[in-house]
C-alpha cells in the first residue's frame, strides 16, 4: 500500500513539473509563430519562387489542342 501511495505522489509531482514547464513555454512565447518556423526550414535565403525565376509559358501541344477544339 505504501508503494502505491509513493507512485501516486511521484506521478502527481511529475504532472506538476510538466504543467509548470508548459505554462513557462506559453509565457515565454514558444507558440507565437508556429507557421514561420515550418516555412523557414523549407526555404533558403537564396531561394525564390519558381514563377519569378522561370516564366510560365503554355506548351505548344496545349495551345494547338485549344485551337483545334475552339
Amino acid at each position: 500500500m505504501t508503494v502505491l501511495v509513493a507512485l501516486i505522489l511521484i506521478s502527481l509531482a511529475l504532472g506538476a513539473i510538466g504543467l509548470v514547464a508548459f505554462l513557462w513555454s506559453l509565457d515565454s512565447g514558444q507558440y507565437n509563430d508556429l507557421d514561420g518556423a515550418a516555412e523557414r526550414i523549407l526555404l533558403d535565403e537564396k531561394d525564390r519562387p519558381l514563377s519569378k525565376v522561370l516564366p510560365v509559358r503554355p506548351r505548344k501541344a496545349v495551345v494547338e489542342r485549344e485551337r483545334d477544339s475552339g
